[in-house]
């Protein structure tokens, strides 16, 4: 058991009967009153994120959880495909429990997070940035920089990512997978 000091990103708890995933976590302090942990929870077996208050000490029941290396292989639709960096096994996963889709390519190697009581996969969890090509946006037109002004493109996943005009197709560029946005342009 822990209780709500505990509490931090990535941490997997089991709460009303399913195991979630705290995504985003604030601990308030209110000048009347008792304190609180404001918290986001994501389901790692539907997905869905919910809204949820801790009051200061409450106990929560944590997930003991074992992190394991894979690479990303393939999808079929809204299933995709990994393979064991040491032992060479192949799993499939759901969509859902995959933080952003959209920016995994072909050969990533990825963390994924198991249930130590039975062994099963709870969710993947992408490194912090990843490179991309940009495969179509259209030219910037130069006198339309009175401030940062950006333009749609389309990257090598199929992702589409707002980045400054200067980035042009073929540019490989590094981009934040928790918010889904460009970072920088790549360095070769």
């Amino acid at each position: 058991m822990a209780n709500t000091s505990d509490i931090r990103k990535g941490l997997c708890i089991k709460y009303n009967h399913d195991i979630y995933k705290i995504v985003e976590f604030l601990h308030v302090k209110p000048g009347k009153g008792p304190a609180f942990v404001r918290t986001k929870l994501k389901s790692v077996t539907t997905g869905k994120v919910i809204d949820n208050t801790f009051s200061a000490g409450h106990k929560i029941e944590d997930v003991r959880v074992e992190t394991r290396s894979y690479q990303y292989l393939y999808d079929e639709g809204d299933t995709f495909h990994f393979m064991n960096t040491d032992d060479y096994n192949q799993i499939s996963l759901q969509k859902s429990s995959l933080d952003a889709p959209d920016l995994l390519k072909e050969g990533e190697i990825v963390t994924i997070l198991f249930n130590t009581e039975d062994s099963l996969p709870l969710s993947v969890e992408m490194p912090a940035s990843v490179i991309l090509e940009v495969t179509h946006t259209e030219p910037g037109v130069k006198g339309n920089t009175a401030t940062n002004a950006t333009k749609p493109a389309t990257v090598e996943t199929g992702a589409r990512i707002n980045v400054p005009l200067f980035i042009n197709e073929g540019d490989k560029i590094k981009v934040d997978t928790e918010k889904g946005a460009y970072m920088e342009r790549a360095k070769e």
